[in-house]
């Protein structure tokens, strides 16, 4: 059995009272994890190279009302993998997710998944009835969810963009992976006061865990999109306000609506509006979590 282990407890410094950090064994793995707040409890699975401490500002604003957990998935940051040259599956990305709220949380909890973090709580409602009561599933990075032919189109544009990452590195491959997904570099539209998060040499590191690993197991997903209805979790597709309607991301979330029979929820900013608009983001969350707390 998992076992939770390094827990220690510390004041944070962003008005959210106290910060408690552990460790998770796990089958391959060591996880990082964090817990914040007082309340229903709240996991966010991360987008991209997006860590625990990712979601920071977002988090700030939801621990008056939630227990939220946040995480470093596995090869990112302080998560360490026993063999980081594999990578990892969306399973076992979903099986995590369930060991780390079996071993932090009383009963069924409230997920928010955003990009990849969306995925890995598709296969978490599906591979573990009951473990979720309602996943905010904002921009799946799923072509699973998509027609035959564009599937197909997307899980080669994902390898394009591997290769070009070999062949250039991180600065070249980054403006494509933001075309893919609808993200404007160039538009800086975001709440005031938010401090950016530098690209330091820890995020380089996740970026490229993230490109190498991440987006294979993506082509390579297994998700069973016919029984996301039946997994007894209320699935909320959400996307963000200013994401351009014809890329991928928003493509995923507009067919998961349809899949799972729930119409599709408009969050502020685009697909990264949980780090742009924190403040707006969390109010948001807030009406669509209280449907069903």
């Amino acid at each position: 059995m998992s076992r939770t282990t390094g827990t220690t407890e510390a004041t944070s410094t962003t008005a959210t009272a106290t910060v408690t950090t552990g460790t998770l064994d796990v089958p391959g793995a060591v996880l990082h994890y964090q817990v914040r707040g007082t309340g229903p409890t709240l996991l966010i699975s991360q987008s991209g190279e997006g860590d625990a401490d990712r979601s920071t500002d977002l988090v700030a604003r939801l621990t008056d009302s939630y227990r939220v957990i946040t995480y470093d998935r596995r090869g990112l940051s302080r998560s360490r993998l026993d063999a980081p040259e594999r990578g990892a599956t969306l399973t076992e990305h979903a099986d995590d997710v369930q060991r780390l709220l079996a071993a932090l949380a009383d009963g069924p909890a409230l997920m928010l998944g955003c990009s990849l973090g969306a995925v890995i709580g598709l296969h978490a409602a599906v591979r573990h009835p009951g473990l979720i009561r309602t996943l905010v599933a904002h921009e799946p990075v799923a072509p699973r969810l998509l027609p035959d032919e564009e599937r197909t189109h997307h899980e080669r544009e994902l390898t394009a963009l591997q290769e070009l990452y070999g062949q250039g590195g991180l600065g070249t491959v980054l403006p494509e992976i933001a075309r893919t997904l609808g993200i404007d570099p160039a538009n800086t539209d975001a709440e005031p006061d938010l401090t950016p998060q530098p690209m330091n040499a820890q995020r380089i590191a996740n970026f490229d865990h993230f490109i190498r690993h991440d987006f294979s197991a993506i082509v390579h997903d297994t998700l069973d999109t016919t029984v996301l209805a039946g997994t007894g979790t209320r699935i909320v597709p959400a996307a963000g306000r200013t994401t351009p309607r014809t890329v991928f991301d928003y493509q995923c979330a507009t067919s998961l609506a349809g899949l799972v029979g729930e119409e599709l929820v408009e969050f502020p900013g685009g697909h990264n509006g949980n780090t742009s608009h924190p403040e707006a983001y969390a109010a948001r969350l807030r009406q669509v979590l209280a449907e069903t707390c």
